[in-house]
Parts: structure tokens; sequence; C-alpha cells
């Protein structure tokens, strides 16, 4: 596929989702990496527009610089984006209870604390940054671990090989210091590299993955 071709994909697809504007959006393609650029309304926008552009065949990489520009009439101040948050987070039965914290500067979030598994901290940053006058968010929420180095290789590997997209390719998986996770290896797309990482977040024990796959 030519990088003129690619770019009028993604193009298309930028302004076929509904879920945002993609007026303002920019797209260039040079030597097989994706740029995105300009501005979108919200926080919640800019990660559909991203996840839009990973969308299309043949994106192997993604430089985004994406400015999210809150219109002036609909600013909210820090301090009730931090109440909202804290609300939202109590209601989901997901997020466990006081086990996380709210920071919030100049309309960015960082949430902070300890959850026992990866799809909390998802959770709770999926929560967060669909509020409005959220201009970005840093999810700091950190994974207990505490399972040895075997059972979390095994488990892994024994997840990659009940998925059959998985069953012919060599992903290759190695654990340090017991709860950190390597990946390695080639995918066809940006949903498959996503199904390995979460192969991998959901085994208990993980506190962090290092993702090397490549995508062709």
């Amino acid at each position: 596929m030519t990088e003129i071709q690619l770019r009028h994909d993604i193009v298309d697809e930028l302004e076929f989702d509904p879920s945002f504007d993609a007026a303002h959006i920019g797209v260039a393609v040079d030597e097989g990496v994706v740029s995105l650029t300009g501005h979108v309304k919200s926080y919640a926008e800019k990660v559909a527009a991203i996840a839009a552009a990973q969308r299309v065949k043949g994106v192997h990489a993604i430089a985004e610089n994406i400015e999210v520009r809150c219109p002036f009439q609909s600013k909210t101040a820090d301090d009730q984006i931090a109440k909202r948050a804290s609300d939202i987070l109590n209601w989901d039965i997901l997020v466990p209870k006081g086990s996380i914290n709210v920071l919030v500067q100049d309309g960015w979030v960082t949430l902070s604390g300890y959850v026992d598994w990866y799809y909390q901290k998802t959770a709770a940053e999926d929560d967060v940054r669909k509020l409005s006058g959220v201009c970005g968010l840093t999810n700091k929420i950190a994974i207990r671990s505490g399972v040895s180095t075997a059972n979390v290789k095994s488990t892994i590997e024994s997840a990659l090989k009940r998925h059959t997209e998985f069953e012919a390719k060599a992903i290759q998986v190695t654990v340090q210091n017991g709860n950190k996770v390597i990946l390695e290896g080639k995918v066809d797309n940006w949903d498959e590299r996503r199904a390995v990482e979460n192969a991998a977040w959901s085994a208990a024990g993980v506190a962090s993955v290092e993702d090397r796959l490549t995508i062709g």
C-alpha cells in the first residue's frame, strides 16, 4: 500500500467515525509512520480519534500531537472535575472503593493508588476520561503483585494458545522480577496487539507489561 493510499484511508476512517469531529485533525504519513495533528474538543474525542486511526489496515506506528481545546464556555474548574471524578469512581463497581487518588491541575487528571487487577486500572481511566473539562489524563495506578514468575509465564502462554489467532504466531513471553512481562514477536494489526497485551495483563500478579511486539 502506498503512503498516499494509507493517508486517504485514515482520513476516510476519521470522517466516518461519529464519536468525534475530524474537521480539525491533520494526517501525514512518512516512511510508514502516521502523524496525527490538530485539535479536538475533549480528551475523549482525542482517544477515539487515535483508536480510529489504529483500526486502519497498514497502520504500524502512530505519532500523535492532537491538542485538546475545550470550548471556553464549557471550561470546568479543577475542583469540579476532581469531585466528578471521585464520584464516578465510587459509583463504578469495577473500581475498588477508596483505592484511587485523583489530582487535577489545569484540566489534566492524574490517577494514582493501588488495585489488584489491570481491568480495574483501565476501568478507572475509562470512567474519568469521558468527563467534561478533562484535557488529558495520566494513569499512575499501580497493580499489586505476589505470584511466582513460573506461574505468570505459564498462565499467559496458556491463554495465548487458547486463542486461535495466535496459534501459529511466535510470541515470546519473558517475566522479570516476578511481575514484569515482556512481549516480543509479530502480530498482524493493532487489535491482535491489544489482545496479546490483555492476555498478559489478565494473569494474576502482573504489575507491568513491556510491549515489544511489531505489526507487520
